[in-house]
């Protein structure tokens, strides 16, 4: 083999060990691809769905995060942030308060229509779920899209906030659905 031959390759493997090293760093530190799986936030998120989420957000009410399931050992779980840390919350006739001001839940709309009921949450407050009046500091209060069919924080508890792993902010599958999710 000549030296420019050589000089080829060795420039060509820097350049995968570099793209590599550089998707480790992303995938580990900024974002990374998961699966959704199961029917508890409907019709937002359908189960396969595919997302990516970003490890460097700052968490909001009413956003979509993965973390790790407080009750099943290495699984991870989908949920809309309903509580941050200080906020009390109470249900009441299907109507989400929080801290007493009402506030409205726009994704929920095609699950009410399509449920006879027209109800999808039962009522409760924190209080009566948890044992406190607000959320703990370090803490967050999170429930599925699917209410009637979610297994979330009105089942086992608030979820650390160093459990979360990131924030959805994209969904790359299906492709009808590719996009930024609402």
């Amino acid at each position: 083999m000549n030296v420019r031959t050589k000089k080829e390759i060795y420039s060509w493997l820097k350049s995968i060990a570099f793209a590599f090293i550089i998707t480790i760093i992303c995938r580990q530190f900024i974002f990374t691809p998961t699966t959704v799986f199961g029917e508890s936030m409907s019709p937002t998120f359908q189960d396969e769905d595919r997302v990516v989420i970003s490890k460097m957000s700052e968490i909001q009410r009413f956003d979509v995060i993965v973390f790790d399931a407080p009750d099943l050992e290495g699984k991870h779980y989908i949920k809309r942030v309903i509580g941050l840390p200080g906020d009390s919350i109470e249900m009441k006739d299907d109507v989400l308060y929080i801290n007493g001001e009402v506030l409205q839940e726009p994704y929920l709309i095609e699950n009410k229509r399509e449920n006879i009921l027209n109800r999808l949450t039962e009522d409760f407050s924190l209080q009566e779920k948890t044992g406190v009046s607000k959320v703990p500091e370090g803490r967050l209060f999170v429930m599925g899209d699917n209410r009637l069919k979610s297994k979330d924080s009105r089942i086992f508890g608030y979820v650390s906030c160093d459990a979360v792993i990131g924030e959805v902010k994209f969904r790359y599958y299906p492709l009808k659905e590719i996009g930024i999710p609402q």
